[in-house]
């Protein structure tokens, strides 16, 4: 490379990111070891197993198209966007081989394998940095498909991927012995502090030299005094994605992964980044640092394309509803985050909790918002028109971004659902003693409930409340029971299916009011009788069953027919979405055939049938 160049490049490479974050040495010594070249329009890169030339690719300016070798766009790239990522593994499979285009004329640093491998070898950090990159800065196209493996991801639990090679130490061991613990003995990077069997905090290495060397510690002090207490955690049963969103979230690289509460496992963004090379999965990431309603808004496509490929990839319904419920709360943190921009801090605690679908991890691409703000009881009426502000600018922001408002007003932006904590305790007192005509409504809206941001003791204290209410409340059990029976499932006296008949929808099922809907309203009653304080319906179920509350045969046909029917909703929009068409719950049985429509009547049966045995229980 010329030297008259260098001081150029260098300065273009050390603002990007990763490069940013490596030491200034290691980046020039990058920049001296950079190739240039140009691609005019049309021209190509071939990556595949069988290549020799394997570099690290910066675009400096222009513009390239990343497709699969079957013609499917993965991406588009632009100046400052990095690919060639795939030389990181031992070998590059045939489902990561690709094509780049050039769309324009493109000026291209290349980074030959060599240098990078003696930083990798030299600091595992680097590969973190390197590998998470190629994943968090692609910018997906419309038109995003996943490898069969790839939506493999969203089967996992967090047990595939952690390691169970762990260090514990007590509250009051040495930073010193600490330190020979991890690096002598057990040879891992972090340790999990425990104190009267407790886990309380996490210490890592890089927090030994952050907190420890750096600021000139006593190391026979305690870890107690240097650890990071409380940490972020996942259960043993949760997904990978939900580690994946932590991670993202709080910019966090080490996360514990927990079984009733003690530390069993660690997950580490390594671990992620070696075993999940997946594209859309870092919307999340994007969702986190956009700064911008706009740019929230230009994201939809992705959340539209990980549905699909989820839909695709025959991922299990309560999966498709945690994924797509997680990525609703990023946007809703997000807004709300930049709400507080906008309006100043808050003026005191609060809570912003979600209801209905949303609540229960069950979202799908029609969920609208159910939501309310909770905030302390010393709020002044001037606190109060902060909240109602902000209330309005996130409920605005998710109809934006694809989440509509909830056409029975159930949104934080009303001023009934933007309340202290003590009316909203009143509210549970009303509705409980007297659960009755729309009051009935009211409190099915928000007997799931679940806290996405704020004050987590503002949710405990009500959710406690609530429990406190309803919990062998017989007077408002029956009341949910007569409501439930209300809406009959589709069928006639000969078991046929019973259509709408006029209207937009004619001749269709709305599969959420005839079929989901009622099975979640069963299904609620049966769990709120028992005590149970889950909020998923299928968790629901199978805590009924494993408490032998219903039997196998009951579990199986409820189980059944729910994942049935969520299906039918899942499969239907994700068409919908192909084919450009408006999206809805209207499903229609002549698309189906004979032996379709034949599963649809036994699936409507059983929740007749459950209904029936409601009413043989209840006496009504």
């Amino acid at each position: 490379m010329s030297t008259t160049l260098m001081p150029n490049i260098l300065h273009f490479i050390e603002q990007i990111d990763p490069f940013d974050k490596l030491p200034k040495s290691i980046v020039k010594e990058i920049a001296m070891s950079i190739e240039v070249t140009f691609l005019s329009v049309g021209e190509q890169i071939t990556f595949s197993s069988d290549k020799n030339d394997q570099c690290l690719y910066i675009i400096r300016t222009g513009a390239v198209e990343q497709r699969k070798l079957d013609g499917t766009l993965k991406a588009r790239l632009a100046s400052e966007d990095l690919f060639g990522f795939t030389f990181l593994d031992a070998q590059t499979p045939a489902n990561k081989e690709y094509t780049i285009t050039a769309i324009e004329e493109s000026l291209i640093y290349l980074i030959p394998a060599a240098p990078l491998y003696q930083i990798l070898n030299n600091d595992p950090t680097y590969l973190s940095y390197f590998a998470s990159n190629a994943l968090v800065r692609l910018k997906s196209a419309m038109n995003i498909v996943w490898s069969s493996e790839e939506k493999g991801l969203f089967f996992k639990t967090v047990t595939e991927v952690a390691n169970y090679h762990i260090a514990t130490v007590t509250s009051d061991t040495s930073i010193q012995e600490v330190a020979r613990e991890m690096r002598l003995r057990s040879k891992v990077s972090c340790a999990f502090v425990m104190e009267n069997k407790q886990f309380v905090g996490l210490i890592t290495d890089k927090d030994m030299t952050k907190r420890v060397i750096a600021e000139g510690i006593d190391i026979q002090q305690s870890i107690a005094t240097v650890m990071t207490p409380n940490p972020f955690c996942v259960n043993d049963d949760d997904l990978v994605f939900k580690a994946t969103a932590l991670m993202m979230e709080h910019n966090i690289q080490n996360i514990p992964v927990v079984h009733h509460g003690q530390p069993v496992a660690l997950i580490t963004a390594a671990n992620l980044i070696q075993k999940n090379r997946v594209q859309a999965v870092y919307l999340v990431d994007k969702i986190n640092k956009a700064d911008s309603i706009d740019q929230l808004v230009d994201l939809t496509a992705e959340r539209q394309a990980i549905f699909e490929a989820l839909v695709e990839g025959k991922v299990p319904t309560k999966v498709i509803g945690q994924v797509m419920a997680m990525i609703m709360d990023c946007y809703n943190r997000r807004l709300i985050a930049l709400a507080e921009d906008k309006l100043g801090s808050p003026p005191c605690e609060y809570l912003w909790m979600v209801a209905g679908s949303h609540a229960r991890n069950e979202v799908n691409m029609t969920s609208d918002q159910d939501s309310a703000i909770v905030f302390s009881d010393s709020a002044t009426e001037q606190d109060k028109i902060y909240f109602t502000h902000l209330a309005m600018d996130v409920c605005k922001g998710m109809d934006l971004c694809g989440y509509p408002l909830c056409t029975g007003r159930f949104m934080a932006a009303s001023t009934k659902w933007c309340q202290s904590l003590s009316t909203w305790k009143a509210y549970y007192r009303k509705w409980s003693l007297n659960p009755e005509y729309d009051l009935i409504l009211n409190i099915s809206v928000f007997l799931e409930i679940r806290a996405i941001y704020g004050d987590n003791q503002l949710f405990d204290q009500l959710n406690d409340y609530l429990h406190q209410k309803i919990d062998n409340n017989q007077h408002f059990i029956s009341a949910l029971v007569r409501n439930s029976l209300v809406i009959k499932p589709p069928l006639s006296i000969f078991k046929n299916l019973v259509l709408i008949k006029d209207g937009d929808n004619a001749n269709t099922l709305n599969i959420k009011s005839s079929a989901i809907s009622l099975l979640v309203d069963l299904i609620r009653i049966y769990a709120v009788t028992h005590s149970c304080q889950l909020t998923s319906t299928e968790d629901r179920l199978s805590y009924l069953h494993q408490q032998q509350i219903i039997n196998e045969a009951t579990f199986n046909d409820l189980n059944g027919a729910y994942q049935f029917f969520t299906q039918l909703r899942y499969n239907h929009q994700a068409e919908a979405l192909k084919r450009g068409s408006p999206l809805n719950n209207n499903i229609d049985p002549s698309e189906f055939g004979s032996f379709e429509r034949k599963h649809l009547r036994e699936a409507f049966k059983i929740i007749a049938d459950f209904q029936d045995l409601m009413k043989l229980k209840y006496n009504l």
